[in-house]
């Protein structure tokens, strides 16, 4: 049942990231930045998407997806069509790993050693979906403050 429940919450927190994306009015102020906001709204989202390909796609779904970090907050003005598709593919690789998954799993330790050391992964999925949601929020932010006509 909790799979169930965390199936929901990412498919729920990335339409909404899909939303956030489609919301801005200037395409290239999602990868604007200013003062102490360092973090373009592209480049969490480009952060987003490798995080949860990497962690649930690729340890979990064997995806075989192959993260590249740095290049998520060094990538400049990837056009939000791409963007965008790259929210619809985690999506869909978001709901096909978690329905192979059963709540048996959940209390098993996740497969890779992780900043907080051995959990598990019911834990370590918790702890992306907090993930997901704090940088949506940001992303959310950014786009209220810095997409609009006096920027």
């Amino acid at each position: 049942m909790f799979v169930s429940i965390l199936k929901k919450l990412y498919l729920r927190d990335l339409a909404k990231l899909r939303t956030e994306i489609e919301l801005y009015q200037n395409e290239q102020k999602l990868w604007y930045t200013e003062g102490e906001i360092t973090n373009s709204a592209g480049n969490l989202c480009l952060h987003l998407v490798g995080n949860l390909n990497a962690y649930i796609g690729a340890v979990l779904g064997n995806t075989e997806y192959v993260r590249n970090r740095p290049l998520e907050f060094s990538l400049r003005n990837v056009p939000r069509t791409e963007l965008l598709k790259s929210i619809d593919d985690t999506i869909d690789m978001v709901a096909t790993t978690l329905d192979q998954l059963n709540d048996d799993i959940l209390d098993e330790e996740y497969p890779q050693i992780v900043s907080e050391g051995k959990v598990t992964t019911g834990y370590f999925l918790s702890h992306l979906s907090s993930h997901l949601m704090y940088h949506l929020g940001q992303i959310n932010y950014h786009r209220r403050l810095l997409d609009n006509d006096r920027n």
